[in-house]
Protein backbone atom coordinates (compact mmCIF):
# COMPACT_ATOMS: atom_id res chain seq x y z
CA UNK A 1 0.00 0.00 0.00
CA UNK A 2 1.37 3.34 -1.10
CA UNK A 3 1.13 6.56 0.89
CA UNK A 4 2.00 9.88 -0.71
CA UNK A 5 3.80 12.28 1.66
CA UNK A 6 4.03 15.84 0.36
CA UNK A 7 6.91 18.01 1.58
CA UNK A 8 6.04 21.66 1.03
CA UNK A 9 9.27 23.12 2.43
CA UNK A 10 12.81 21.81 2.98
CA UNK A 11 12.57 22.92 6.60
CA UNK A 12 9.33 20.98 7.19
CA UNK A 13 10.40 17.41 6.58
CA UNK A 14 8.68 14.15 7.39
CA UNK A 15 10.82 13.55 10.46
CA UNK A 16 9.93 10.37 12.31
CA UNK A 17 6.66 9.99 10.36
CA UNK A 18 8.15 8.07 7.43
CA UNK A 19 9.73 5.41 9.62
CA UNK A 20 6.56 4.93 11.61
CA UNK A 21 4.45 4.53 8.47
CA UNK A 22 6.88 1.95 7.08
CA UNK A 23 6.63 0.06 10.37
CA UNK A 24 2.86 0.02 9.80
CA UNK A 25 3.32 -1.75 6.48
CA UNK A 26 2.97 1.24 4.16
CA UNK A 27 5.24 2.18 1.28
CA UNK A 28 6.14 5.86 1.64
CA UNK A 29 6.51 8.03 -1.45
CA UNK A 30 8.00 11.33 -0.21
CA UNK A 31 7.74 14.05 -2.85
CA UNK A 32 8.40 17.78 -2.96
CA UNK A 33 5.50 20.04 -3.79
CA UNK A 34 6.72 20.66 -7.33
CA UNK A 35 6.82 16.88 -7.96
CA UNK A 36 3.16 16.20 -7.19
CA UNK A 37 1.48 13.59 -9.39
CA UNK A 38 -1.44 14.71 -11.58
CA UNK A 39 -3.89 12.40 -9.77
CA UNK A 40 -4.03 9.99 -6.83
CA UNK A 41 -4.14 6.92 -9.06
CA UNK A 42 -2.41 4.08 -7.21
CA UNK A 43 -2.28 6.06 -3.95
CA UNK A 44 -3.84 4.58 -0.79
CA UNK A 45 -3.24 7.50 1.57
CA UNK A 46 -1.96 11.08 1.63
CA UNK A 47 -0.01 13.14 4.17
CA UNK A 48 0.42 16.87 3.60
CA UNK A 49 3.27 18.37 5.64
CA UNK A 50 3.85 21.94 6.84
CA UNK A 51 5.38 24.88 5.05
CA UNK A 52 5.15 28.19 6.88
CA UNK A 53 2.99 29.99 4.29
CA UNK A 54 -0.70 30.31 3.50
CA UNK A 55 -2.50 27.47 1.67
CA UNK A 56 -3.48 29.72 -1.25
CA UNK A 57 -0.13 31.49 -1.66
CA UNK A 58 0.34 30.18 -5.18
CA UNK A 59 2.80 32.94 -6.06
CA UNK A 60 5.22 31.66 -3.42
CA UNK A 61 4.43 27.96 -3.91
CA UNK A 62 3.03 27.44 -7.43
CA UNK A 63 2.26 23.76 -6.79
CA UNK A 64 -0.39 24.60 -4.19
CA UNK A 65 -3.17 24.61 -6.78
CA UNK A 66 -2.31 20.97 -7.54
CA UNK A 67 -2.12 20.14 -3.85
CA UNK A 68 -5.58 21.57 -3.35
CA UNK A 69 -6.86 19.58 -6.34
CA UNK A 70 -5.41 16.35 -4.93
CA UNK A 71 -7.00 17.15 -1.58
CA UNK A 72 -10.39 17.51 -3.27
CA UNK A 73 -9.80 14.19 -5.02
CA UNK A 74 -8.90 12.47 -1.75
CA UNK A 75 -12.10 13.75 -0.11
CA UNK A 76 -14.26 12.73 -3.07
CA UNK A 77 -12.76 9.24 -3.34
CA UNK A 78 -12.45 8.71 0.42
CA UNK A 79 -8.69 8.20 0.23
CA UNK A 80 -7.40 8.77 3.78
CA UNK A 81 -5.65 12.11 4.15
CA UNK A 82 -3.72 13.62 7.05
CA UNK A 83 -2.95 17.34 6.80
CA UNK A 84 -0.34 18.73 9.20
CA UNK A 85 -0.04 22.50 9.89
CA UNK A 86 -0.05 23.93 6.34
CA UNK A 87 -1.57 20.63 5.26
CA UNK A 88 -4.38 21.12 7.78
CA UNK A 89 -4.95 24.58 6.40
CA UNK A 90 -5.07 23.27 2.82
CA UNK A 91 -7.74 20.78 3.90
CA UNK A 92 -9.75 23.45 5.70
CA UNK A 93 -9.62 25.84 2.75
CA UNK A 94 -10.57 23.18 0.19
CA UNK A 95 -13.51 22.02 2.30
CA UNK A 96 -14.90 25.55 2.71
CA UNK A 97 -13.28 26.79 5.91
CA UNK A 98 -11.25 29.92 6.56
CA UNK A 99 -7.52 30.31 7.28
CA UNK A 100 -6.16 33.58 8.68
CA UNK A 101 -2.57 34.77 8.38
CA UNK A 102 -0.98 36.00 11.62
CA UNK A 103 -4.26 35.23 13.37
CA UNK A 104 -3.02 35.95 16.89
CA UNK A 105 -3.15 32.24 17.73
CA UNK A 106 0.64 31.82 17.60
CA UNK A 107 2.09 28.76 19.33
CA UNK A 108 5.64 27.48 19.64
CA UNK A 109 7.11 24.51 21.47
CA UNK A 110 5.36 21.71 23.32
CA UNK A 111 1.76 22.55 24.22
CA UNK A 112 -1.30 20.82 25.62
CA UNK A 113 -4.27 19.96 23.43
CA UNK A 114 -7.67 18.98 24.80
CA UNK A 115 -9.68 16.41 22.90
CA UNK A 116 -13.38 17.02 22.35
CA UNK A 117 -16.18 14.58 23.09
CA UNK A 118 -16.35 13.80 19.36
CA UNK A 119 -12.75 12.52 19.48
CA UNK A 120 -13.91 9.54 21.53
CA UNK A 121 -15.79 8.29 18.45
CA UNK A 122 -13.08 9.10 15.91
CA UNK A 123 -11.00 6.40 14.21
CA UNK A 124 -7.70 8.26 14.67
CA UNK A 125 -8.23 9.87 18.09
CA UNK A 126 -10.51 7.50 20.05
CA UNK A 127 -7.68 5.46 21.57
CA UNK A 128 -6.37 8.66 23.20
CA UNK A 129 -9.72 9.87 24.54
CA UNK A 130 -9.44 11.09 28.12
CA UNK A 131 -5.84 12.22 27.70
CA UNK A 132 -4.45 15.68 27.09
CA UNK A 133 -2.12 15.57 24.11
CA UNK A 134 1.37 17.07 24.37
CA UNK A 135 2.43 18.12 20.88
CA UNK A 136 5.01 20.32 19.17
CA UNK A 137 3.67 23.51 17.59
CA UNK A 138 5.22 26.23 15.45
CA UNK A 139 2.69 28.47 13.72
CA UNK A 140 1.28 31.98 13.54
CA UNK A 141 -1.41 31.29 10.92
CA UNK A 142 -4.43 29.16 11.83
CA UNK A 143 -7.82 27.85 10.80
CA UNK A 144 -10.25 30.46 12.09
CA UNK A 145 -13.46 28.95 10.70
CA UNK A 146 -14.06 25.25 10.23
CA UNK A 147 -15.73 23.89 7.10
CA UNK A 148 -19.47 23.66 7.69
CA UNK A 149 -19.63 19.89 8.15
CA UNK A 150 -16.22 19.41 9.79
CA UNK A 151 -15.98 17.79 13.22
CA UNK A 152 -13.75 19.52 15.79
CA UNK A 153 -11.56 16.94 17.56
CA UNK A 154 -8.94 18.98 19.43
CA UNK A 155 -8.68 22.48 20.85
CA UNK A 156 -7.00 24.66 23.48
CA UNK A 157 -7.21 28.22 24.77
CA UNK A 158 -4.44 29.54 22.53
CA UNK A 159 -5.78 28.14 19.24
CA UNK A 160 -9.34 26.91 18.87
CA UNK A 161 -8.88 24.56 15.91
CA UNK A 162 -6.18 22.03 16.74
CA UNK A 163 -7.62 18.97 15.03
CA UNK A 164 -10.67 18.23 12.91
CA UNK A 165 -12.12 15.72 10.47
CA UNK A 166 -13.78 16.33 7.14
CA UNK A 167 -16.00 13.50 5.93
CA UNK A 168 -15.00 10.07 7.17
CA UNK A 169 -11.27 9.82 6.35
CA UNK A 170 -9.67 13.29 6.07
CA UNK A 171 -8.02 14.80 9.15
CA UNK A 172 -6.34 18.12 9.82
CA UNK A 173 -3.80 18.67 12.61
CA UNK A 174 -2.43 22.09 13.55
CA UNK A 175 0.31 20.36 15.56
CA UNK A 176 3.30 18.29 14.40
CA UNK A 177 3.34 14.59 15.37
CA UNK A 178 6.28 14.12 13.00
CA UNK A 179 8.54 16.47 15.00
CA UNK A 180 10.53 15.29 18.01
CA UNK A 181 11.91 17.43 20.81
CA UNK A 182 15.46 17.44 19.42
CA UNK A 183 14.39 19.45 16.37
CA UNK A 184 13.63 22.49 18.53
CA UNK A 185 17.35 22.87 19.19
CA UNK A 186 17.77 23.63 15.47
CA UNK A 187 15.19 26.41 15.35
CA UNK A 188 16.58 29.88 14.60
CA UNK A 189 17.58 31.24 18.00
CA UNK A 190 17.96 34.86 16.88
CA UNK A 191 14.54 34.97 15.18
CA UNK A 192 12.86 33.57 18.26
CA UNK A 193 14.68 36.00 20.54
CA UNK A 194 13.34 38.93 18.47
CA UNK A 195 9.81 37.99 19.52
CA UNK A 196 10.77 37.28 23.12
CA UNK A 197 11.01 33.50 22.88
CA UNK A 198 13.86 31.55 24.51
CA UNK A 199 14.73 28.66 22.21
CA UNK A 200 16.63 26.72 24.87
CA UNK A 201 13.69 26.96 27.26
CA UNK A 202 11.35 25.69 24.55
CA UNK A 203 13.66 22.76 23.83
CA UNK A 204 14.04 21.88 27.51
CA UNK A 205 10.27 21.87 28.05
CA UNK A 206 9.79 19.68 24.98
CA UNK A 207 12.34 17.18 26.31
CA UNK A 208 10.32 16.90 29.53
CA UNK A 209 7.18 16.15 27.51
CA UNK A 210 8.98 13.86 25.07
CA UNK A 211 7.97 10.45 26.53
CA UNK A 212 4.28 11.33 26.37
CA UNK A 213 4.67 13.05 23.01
CA UNK A 214 6.38 10.07 21.39
CA UNK A 215 3.76 7.61 22.62
CA UNK A 216 0.81 9.75 21.59
CA UNK A 217 2.27 10.74 18.22
CA UNK A 218 3.14 7.14 17.38
CA UNK A 219 -0.36 6.03 18.32
CA UNK A 220 -2.00 8.68 16.15
CA UNK A 221 0.07 7.63 13.16
CA UNK A 222 -0.64 3.95 13.79
CA UNK A 223 -4.36 4.70 13.91
CA UNK A 224 -4.17 6.66 10.66
CA UNK A 225 -2.22 3.83 9.03
CA UNK A 226 -4.94 1.41 10.11
CA UNK A 227 -7.52 3.58 8.33
CA UNK A 228 -5.35 3.56 5.19
CA UNK A 229 -5.20 -0.25 5.25
CA UNK A 230 -8.93 -0.60 5.89
CA UNK A 231 -9.92 1.79 3.11
CA UNK A 232 -7.53 0.13 0.66
CA UNK A 233 -9.01 -3.28 1.46
CA UNK A 234 -12.50 -1.95 0.76
CA UNK A 235 -11.49 -0.49 -2.61
CA UNK A 236 -9.74 -3.63 -3.83
CA UNK A 237 -11.72 -6.76 -4.67
CA UNK A 238 -10.85 -9.93 -2.78
CA UNK A 239 -8.43 -12.23 -4.60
Amino acid sequence: MRILVVQNSPSSGAGRLSGWLVEEGLSVDLVDGDELPPTLAGVDGVVLLGGGFMPDNDEHAPWLHRERALTREAIAKEIPLLGICLGEQVLALVAGGEVTASSGETERGSVGIDLTEAAAEDRVFSSLAGEQLRMIQNHKDSVTRLPEEAVLLGTNEACKVQAFRVGSVAWGLQFHPEVDASRLKKWNEASLAKVGVDRDALAAAAEVDAPVNVRQSRELLANFAAVVREQAAQRRPAA
